[in-house]
């Protein structure tokens, strides 16, 4: 399934949407169908297999029908607004997995692959409260002259877990998103000449959508522990970058292992893959693309996970 978080446009805060006045709906087509119970994805997360069982029920239900039941409304994709699946996680690992893109920007700065990067898979975390979603519009930082998109693919925890076995991360997690993990270079490279970072380089926006989709949806395209989904990046309708998530060096596996050991991974924490290879303007270099400026459209779109949509203000 496609599920994701969403608002009717023009309706305010939803009647019986909870704190978060987000609903939690099916994506089918060109149209959402609102779960009511579980009523948002939080909910969902938290009772994961017997929310899911619910889920796919009312998703049947409609199905079969052809039409919405007494149960559900269905809205068309335009007249909803698509909120990140998870809006606030409980925490934002993004790692570092794609090795053509460690080789291909620390190149631009003269710089090695560090050995240390193929001994054990390597994270930072980013801001869990700056998540956007599909077709929100991304303001770009005053300070920066250097702004650039990160095409990457992302897990959802769907299971409080820890220490759990590379070989044991599909039981805890609920689903793949697109992630945009967006970042000002210029300050990011200063920042990380200190020693420490990235913090302020990438805090300020991530964009995470457009749907959570289910691991029976991506079951035909897994490759071992890896998928076979081609990535692609657009600025302005131009293609810019290409890559596909089975190049991924470290598998979700390996870095679910590494994140979750000796501490506990909760329901709705997003863990990154980091930007596959050719994802990002600092890869490409100037004379292939200019940096991020407002008025700029920027999609990504994976294969069966849907397309990525923001402009930046």
């Amino acid at each position: 399934m496609r599920l994701v978080s969403f608002t009717p446009k023009g309706a305010g805060l939803p009647a019986g949407s909870g704190a978060t006045g987000r609903w939690l709906g099916v994506l089918e087509g060109d149209a959402v169908v609102r779960v009511e119970r579980p009523a948002s994805m939080e909910a969902l997360l938290e009772e994961w297999d017997a929310g899911l069982s619910l889920v796919q029920g009312a998703s049947s239900g409609v199905a079969s029908s052809g039409h919405a039941t007494p149960s559900s409304t269905r809205y068309p994709l335009d007249n909803v607004t698509l909120h990140p699946p998870v809006a606030q996680p409980p925490s934002l690992r993004d790692f570092y997995a794609f090795e053509a893109h460690v080789k291909n920007a620390r190149a631009r700065r003269g710089l090695p692959v560090p050995p240390e990067w193929y001994e054990l898979p390597v994270f930072y975390f980013s801001n869990p409260g700056s998540l956007v979603g599909h077709g929100v519009q991304v303001r770009k930082p005053v300070w920066t002259q250097s702004l650039d998109y990160e095409l990457e693919i992302a897990c959802v925890i769907g299971k409080r877990a820890r220490d759990v076995s590379a070989e044991d991360w599909q039981s805890v997690v609920a689903g793949f998103t697109i992630l945009n993990d967006w970042s000002a270079r210029d300050v990011q490279r200063r920042e990380m000449a200190v020693g420490l970072g990235p913090a302020k380089g990438k805090d300020f926006a991530t964009s995470l959508g457009p749907a959570l989709v289910t691991l029976d949806e991506l079951e035909p395209r897994r490759r071992g522990d890896r998928y076979d989904l081609a990535m692609e990046a657009r600025v302005n309708g131009t293609t810019l970058s290409r890559g596909n998530a089975k190049d991924t060096h470290w598998t979700f596996g390996q870095m679910i292992a590494r994140a979750s050991q000796d501490v506990y991974l909760f329901p709705g924490d997003v863990i990154g893959s980091g930007t596959v290879g050719g994802g990002c303007l600092l890869e490409l270099g100037q004379e292939v693309h200019r940096w991020l400026e407002p008025g700029d459209e920027v999609a990504l779109e994976i294969e069966l996970l849907g397309t990525l949509t923001n402009r930046i203000v």
